[in-house]
């Protein structure tokens, strides 16, 4: 990726107003201090909420739901290149170690910033879940969508070495309720991905990492205002899933889906859009 190493590269120089939208790459250091690029889009002002996609997911997955709520909040997708990851970087950890060197600028008491709002979806959810285990004072708030870390049925159980297409889109399809969702681009793009042999092993490390970390016995230690968001018909992280973030969290909210499977922001992007309203009016700062 051609970025500078040691810089980020703003399109737009000022801070965006509600709708208008900046994009920018940035530099983080992983493990070995081995640069890391990492793609960057922000919109609208307020209070920060920080979006985290899944394993194939892209920060294009979350507009609908942005362009519907960034007139009240400061919006930021973060895009990490998971497939191109090297070493320890590849794995639940690595990513979650990567995502609190870029949350850090959240937080500073001193000038009143109180960390970010978090929303993950599928793999991206496991991280900011993690965060919120460990790194408590980052976190304001957690919007989980078919998040990973207690019971996820994943596409690498049966994954080949170079997947055809057809194998891919299948696959990729069971992410929907609907399968008219899915993007073909997304398959296109997920099939030149892991075709390359890195990118399937890859996509192998991570998926095997998180299945290893198990969160059921940590999440009651997360007490921030948490909204689960879950599609109903998710048979990746099915309902089982979110009722037990639910009753393990206690200060948490489940809102139900309908027709709806693992990507709700792609899915049901007004409900999503409208009950993350809410929530955010309903913890303030």
């Amino acid at each position: 990726m051609p970025a500078p190493a040691h810089t980020s590269a703003p399109i737009r120089a000022s801070a965006p107003t509600a709708h208008e939208a900046s994009a920018r790459r940035i530099e983080l250091r992983g493990h070995a201090n081995l640069p890391v690029i990492a793609d960057v889009a922000e919109s609208g002002r307020g209070d920060p909420v920080v979006f985290l996609h899944g394993l194939v997911g892209l920060n294009d997955h979350w507009e609908n739901v942005v362009r519907r709520i960034d007139h009240t909040a400061r919006c930021v997708l973060l895009q990490l290149p998971l497939l191109d990851l090297k070493s320890d970087d590849c794995s639940i950890h690595g990513v979650t170690t990567l995502t609190l060197k870029f949350l850090e600028q959240f937080h500073n008491p001193a000038r009143g910033q109180a960390g970010a709002v978090l929303v993950g979806n599928s793999f991206g959810g496991h991280v900011a879940l993690k965060i919120a285990i460990d790194r408590p004072e980052l976190v304001r708030g957690l919007v989980l969508a078919g998040a990973s870390g207690i019971v996820e049925k994943t596409m690498v159980a049966d994954i080949q070495t170079r997947p055809s297409r057809d194998w891919l889109e299948r696959k990729i399809g069971e992410l929907f309720f609907d399968k008219a969702n899915m993007s073909q681009s997304d398959v296109d793009r997920a099939h030149a991905a892991l075709t390359q042999r890195s990118g399937a092993r890859a996509m192998v490390k991570l998926s095997r990492s998180a299945r290893r970390n198990h969160l059921g016995d940590e999440i009651h230690r997360i007490t921030v205002p948490t909204l689960i968001l879950w599609g109903r018909q998710d048979i990746v992280t099915p309902i089982e899933a979110a009722n037990e973030f639910h009753t393990k969290i206690r200060n948490s909210r489940l809102v139900w889906l309908d027709n709806c499977g693992h990507a709700p922001m792609i899915e049901a992007p007004e409900l999503f859009a409208q009950s993350m309203l809410e929530f955010l009016g309903s913890i303030g700062r």
